[in-house]
C-alpha cells in the first residue's frame, strides 16, 4: 500500500525492492510510469479509485491528503491475502477495514508533526486555517488506527522515536539497503564537484548546501562545482522552492538537474569529490549509503538519520551549520588522500552493515508472524 508512485526517491526504491522480492502487487492512487523508476513496470501496480467530489475544491496538498485518507480508510481488500504491507502515510489507514497489517514506517507525516510549523510558514491565512483543521482531524483518526496495527517496522531509530512520541507504539528498526545494488556503484575519480542528490523540496534543505557552497567558493581558489539533482513534484510549494534555489545559485558554479536517469545518478556519484546531504532531521536517508557505496566521503548535517550511518571523521563529516559544511568542503578539496581513505572506509561499512539480505532477514519474520495472526 502506497499513496503515490510518481517520482524517483528513496522510499520508492524500498517499495520496489519489497514488491520484487515477494512478487507482490502494489496498491496506489497515483502512478506515473514515466516519472518514477521504470522497474515498476515489471511488477503489478493496481490503481485505486478516487473521490474527487470534495477534493477538487481544496488546495493541491489538502486535496491529496483528503483523497489518500478517504481511499485507504474505506478500502476493503476483496482478494485473498496473507499480510498487507503499508508504507507512506496514510496508507496504514488500510487497517481500518482490514487485518494483518505490517506498517513499514518511513516516517510519521512530518508536515503534521515535527515540520508542521515549517510548512505552515509558506501558506496563506486561509490555507493555514484549513491545514490546522485537517491536521487535527488526521491526528485523531491516525492515533486510533495505529493503535490496532499488528506490527510496525521503522527504517531508523530516529523514526522509531517519532512513532513512540506521536502514537505511543513501539517499532522494530529495520534499516533498508541501498536503492541500487552495491555492485553498480564505483569510484571513477574526482572531477572536482560536490554532489547532492535528492528530491527538490523544502525539508531536503538544498538552500543549506547552496549557502555552504557559496561560503566555500568565495574563499577557495579551487575551481569546484556543486551539482544538485532530484525531481520536482507538481506541488506549487515545491516548484516555488526550486525557483528560489535557482535564484540563490545565480553567479556561482551550481547546477540543478531535475530529471536524471539511474545511469546518470551512478555516474555523478562515481565522479564527485564528496556527497553532501542536508535534510531537516531526516528519517534515515539512502543518499549517504549510496555515497559511501561509491567510495566517497559524505558531508551531512548532524541530525536525524545521517547520525546513525556516518562515522564522523572516518567515513565523512557531520556538521552543524552551513559555515561548518563549507569548512569540510575545503578540507576535502585540500586533503585528497584523507578523502580517499574516508571513501574506502565508507564503502566497507555500507556493504557489510546495510544490505538487502540483512533487511529481509528481519522483515520476513515480521511478515510471517503477522500473517499467522487472526
Amino acid at each position: 500500500m502506497q499513496p503515490y508512485l510518481n517520482l524517483k526517491g528513496g522510499f520508492e526504491r524500498v517499495i520496489l525492492k519489497i514488491a520484487q522480492h515477494y512478487k507482490a502487487p502494489i496498491y496506489t492512487l497515483e502512478y506515473d510510469r514515466k516519472g518514477t523508476f521504470p522497474e515498476f513496470g515489471d511488477v503489478e501496480v493496481k490503481i485505486l479509485g478516487k473521490n474527487e467530489s470534495v477534493s477538487r475544491l481544496l488546495p493541491y496538498r489538502a486535496s491529496q491528503g483528503f483523497r489518500y485518507g478517504y481511499n485507504f480508510y474505506n478500502l476493503k481488500i476483496k482478494e485473498d491475502y496473507d499480510v498487507i504491507n503499508s508504507h507512506i502515510s496514510p496508507s496504514e489507514w488500510i487497517r481500518h477495514k482490514n487485518k494483518r497489517v505490517v506498517w513499514y514506517c518511513h516516517t510519521p507525516p512530518r508536515e503534521v508533526y515535527d515540520l508542521y510549523h515549517v510548512r505552515m510558514r509558506n501558506r496563506s491565512g486561509r490555507e493555514k486555517l484549513l491545514y490546522a483543521a485537517m491536521t487535527s482531524t488526521y491526528k485523531l483518526i491516525a492515533k486510533g488506527i495505529v493503535r490496532n496495527i499488528e506490527q510496525i517496522a521503522a527504517n531508523s531509530n530516529n523514526t522509531k522515536e517519532r512513532i513512540s512520541r506521536y502514537y505511543g507504539r513501539d517499532a522494530t528498526v529495520i534499516n533498508p539497503g541501498p536503492g541500487l545494488d552495491y555492485s553498480e556503484f564505483s569510484n571513477n575519480g574526482d572531477e572536482k564537484f560536490f554532489f547532492y542528490p535528492s528530491r527538490i523540496v523544502v525539508n531536503k534543505r538544498q538552500d543549506y548546501v547552496v549557502d555552504a557552497f557559496r561560503h566555500f567558493a568565495k574563499r577557495s581558489k579551487k575551481n569546484y562545482k556543486l551539482i544538485m539533482a532530484g525531481p520536482v513534484s507538481r506541488d506549487p510549494e515545491h516548484r516555488a522552492y526550486a525557483d528560489k534555489l535557482r535564484k540563490l545559485s545565480a553567479g556561482y558554479r551550481i547546477e540543478i538537474r531535475t530529471d536524471i536517469s539511474d545511469r546518470e545518478l551512478i555516474s555523478l556519484y562515481s565522479r564527485c569529490s564528496a556527497v553532501v546531504y542536508a535534510p531537516i532531521n531526516e528519517d534515515f536517508g539512502l543518499v549517504p549509503l549510496e555515497g559511501m557505496a561509491s567510495s566517497k566521503p559524505v558531508i551531512a548535517v548532524n541530525e536525524g538519520g545521517p547520525r546513525e550511518v556516518i562515522l564522523d571523521g572516518k567515513t565523512g563529516f557531520l556538521v552543524n551549520s552551513p559555515a561548518e559544511m563549507a569548512d569540510r568542503m575545503q578540507f576535502i578539496a585540500e586533503h585528497q588522500s584523507a578523502a580517499t581513505k574516508m571513501g574506502k572506509d565508507g564503502r566497507k561499512l555500507a556493504t557489510t552493515r546495510y544490505t538487502w539480505d540483512a533487511f529481509f532477514d528481519k522483515f520476513d519474520p515480521l511478515l510471517r508472524k503477522t500473517a499467522k495472526s487472526s
